[in-house]
């Protein structure tokens, strides 16, 4: 499912709209009409500008007041700069980062610049971020690397902390030079040597697709593909075989895919079926079939289908395989005539694997029960039959892993990862009943030695929204708070994906309460379990999770002591009502129109965060606000902040000692946090010193 400065509008000053006489032409009419119009458009700016100037008024407020409440945690700040430093260190690989591998040359990725490496010989330098003048960053990234398929060219990403993306074209030969720089390209692709397909992405949309041909430096880019829906999405992605462009254009419930044929690019693109709605559907291709992803059947779950690339439209499909009720879909990999499918259900992973060829029983093949994320090894796609993988875990690095399926047995690659296998902690998968008796997973690691875990902290993880799972990546932090003796708990509500797309229908749209139901149940499963109680209780979201935890506080707050919230999105109702932001009529098909439904908006405004403040305890709350973010813009955090600080100074009056409430404002980050190795490290020291100081933790022996 896959990172941007707030834009104020400016007033030309001095403007001066025309002004129309009653003696003009028939047309005054229409004339006057628009000069209304502009008049109203001024004031409007006006408005806003006014609007922007009170903004940085409480910006400028909210950084003294950052200020002052902070000097109790700068102690414990430095402190876990210092631990996090040496245990992040300890887990980076001093490793090249692997990108990919074509006709035995690799192309990597380390320190700022992209290498080739030939089979025998070291590498070779292509292209380094100090060399491109138009960056005006030093915390830029080479993102994604595609090569063109005689080699002759390399394009490559550029992001920077402000969520913008440029594709740097490299001619390789004879000596490597920028040729092409594509501003705001977002995905891209080759489909002969000379011929590259992206997208751009402008206002955090992509609508449109491109076609430059190389060789003549007078050609220009010529569009290809035109999205006209501002509901969708459009990005490329290739065929696992290499053998065709997909266009996607996806909204968050229907899709439409364009195929473009890599040896005739200059061909139209071709539909494969057209959109229809609740239609999702995704495509592979395989010896002029295509296999397809679709929720089409009865069951509105995946199942895997197929149809000769002549007759592509859906009365053609055919079911070749079902995903089970409960079982998430994760990917699917096509390995010389073999179909494998990565599945999970209730957390453990799995793999189903069935040839395509001809007809047999499906193989199952369960994973390690410690492992929570896979990563497939594509640069290894149609070599042999085998499926190289890498697992990993919250609390456990990547251990590469390798399916053979002619013998059909799993191994575990005998490489420096398999030195990572971390035995001193323990997972243990939960099921909390919820309201309706409907069972939520829970999963829960600590370390294997934890005993008298009623008293020990908790830190609880939730998301909850667009069908996505939590992201279960190995993070080195947490080894700090494991060693700690931490528990860490990840809570699969519904609306998220962990259960496949009917676990995404029941937490969306007027059923968005659901989700933070389910999150408190799970928290009272955890604690009559006997994992932690109340006042050690923290909790860890961002983004859309911030509906579920701001919810929580409302509701429940007694079952939490303190909170941390990156870019959490906190006013729903506000948000849905403004049709201008650049994403409101994407997100309608996730949280709906209150503009158009009088129902949803009194639901949606029973359950927004910001709409139920009021007078009572709240939990310790700190909250990142990122000044670039356009996703969840500055101006909602500042107007939540100031009204959650007001309840809970009313309630102080009445009830005792008011709880903390920290805006932390940074600058020049986007949406996803800061993408520079240090300051993503002081973020987390931030947050760490933030909740031992609220949760009262005794550091014995090891305080600063």
């Amino acid at each position: 499912m896959h990172r941007v400065v707030i834009l104020f509008q400016k007033i030309k000053l001095g403007f001066q709209p025309r002004c129309f006489s009653t003696a003009e032409t028939p047309s005054n009419s229409w004339s006057f009409h628009r000069f209304a119009k502009s008049c109203k458009h001024l004031e409007k700016e006006k408005r806003n500008l006014c609007q922007t100037l009170n903004n940085q008024e409480l910006v400028q407020a909210e950084l003294r007041y950052y200020k002052s409440k902070w000097s109790k945690y700068c102690k414990l700040e430095g402190w876990f700069k210092k631990r996090l430093e040496t245990i992040c260190g300890r887990y980076a690989s001093s490793n090249n980062s692997f990108v990919m591998a074509v006709n035995g040359i690799e192309y990597f990725e380390d320190d700022g610049c992209i290498y080739r490496k030939f089979q025998k010989g070291s590498p070779e330098l292509v292209l380094c971020l100090d060399q491109l003048q138009f960056l005006q960053s030093n915390d830029a990234q080479f993102q994604r690397i595609r090569v063109s398929p005689d080699q002759k060219y390399l394009a490559s990403s550029v992001r920077t902390p402000s969520d913008e993306s440029t594709c740097v074209v490299v001619k390789l030969d004879p000596k490597p030079l920028v040729v092409h720089v594509l501003p705001r390209a977002f995905s891209f692709e080759w489909a002969t040597d000379n011929s590259l397909f992206y997208t751009i992405l402008e206002k955090l949309q992509s609508h449109e697709v491109y076609r430059l041909l190389l060789g003549d430096p007078r050609t220009a880019s010529e569009i290809v593909y035109k999205e006209n829906d501002t509901r969708f999405f459009v990005e490329l992605t290739c065929t696992k075989d290499g053998k065709f462009i997909t266009i996607n254009s996806n909204s968050k419930t229907s899709s439409e895919v364009w195929l473009i044929d890599r040896m005739h690019p200059l061909e139209p693109p071709k539909v494969v079926q057209e959109r229809l709605p609740e239609l999702i559907y995704h495509v592979e291709h395989w010896k002029k079939q295509l296999y397809i992803l679709t929720n089409f059947a009865a069951t509105k779950d995946y199942e895997l289908m197929k149809t000769h690339i002549s007759s592509s439209g859906m009365q053609n499909w055919k079911t070749v395989y079902a995903v089970k009720e409960k079982h998430k879909l994760i990917d699917m990999e096509l390995v010389n005539g073999n179909c494998i499918m990565i599945l999970k259900c209730y957390g453990r992973l799995c793999l189903h694997v069935f040839s395509l060829k001809e007809l047999e029983p499906v193989k199952s093949i369960q994973l390690p029960s410690w492992a929570c994320a896979i990563e497939c090894e594509t640069y290894l796609r149609h070599k042999a039959n085998e499926f190289c993988f890498q697992l990993s875990s919250p609390v456990q690095p990547s251990v590469s892993f390798l399916y053979s399926m002619d013998v059909d047995e799993l191994y575990m690659k005998d490489d420096e990862t398999c030195l990572n296998i971390n035995k001193d902690y323990k997972v243990t998968r939960l099921k909390a009943p919820g309201m309706d008796d409907t069972l939520v997973p829970i999963t829960v690691f600590h370390k294997t030695s934890l005993n008298e875990m009623n008293d020990k902290p908790l830190l609880v993880h939730v998301y909850g929204a667009y069908g996505m799972d939590l992201n279960f990546d190995f993070k080195p932090e947490q080894m700090l708070l494991l060693k700690d003796g931490w528990i860490l708990a990840y809570c699969h509500v519904r609306g998220g994906g962990e259960l496949g797309l009917s676990w995404h229908r029941a937490g969306r749209l007027d059923k968005k309460h659901i989700g933070i139901d389910d999150l408190q149940v799970c928290l009272c499963h955890l604690h009559t379990m006997g994992y932690s109680n109340p006042r050690r209780t923290a909790l860890k979201a961002g983004s859309a999770g911030g509906v579920l935890v701001g919810g929580l506080c409302n509701a429940s707050p007694e079952l939490i002591r303190a909170v941390v919230l990156r870019a959490p999105f906190l006013d729903v109702l506000d948000t849905m009502l403004d049709p201008l932001l650049p994403l409101t009529q994407e997100e309608q098909e996730e949280w709906g129109n209150p503009l158009n439904d009088r129902r949803l908006f009194k639901y949606m405004q029973a359950y927004c965060p910001y709409q139920n403040i009021k007078p009572q305890y709240y939990p310790s709350i700190m909250i990142t606000a990122y000044r670039d973010d356009q996703r969840v813009l500055l101006s909602g955090l500042l107007k939540y902040t100031t009204k959650l600080r007001n309840a809970v100074a009313t309630n102080y009056i009445t009830m005792g000692e008011p709880q903390s409430i920290i805006l932390d404002i940074q600058h020049g980050d986007d949406h996803y946090g800061p993408t520079n190795w240090e300051q993503s490290l002081q973020e987390i020291a931030r947050h760490y010193a933030f909740l031992y100081k609220e949760l009262e933790l005794d550091l014995g022996g090891s305080r600063p």
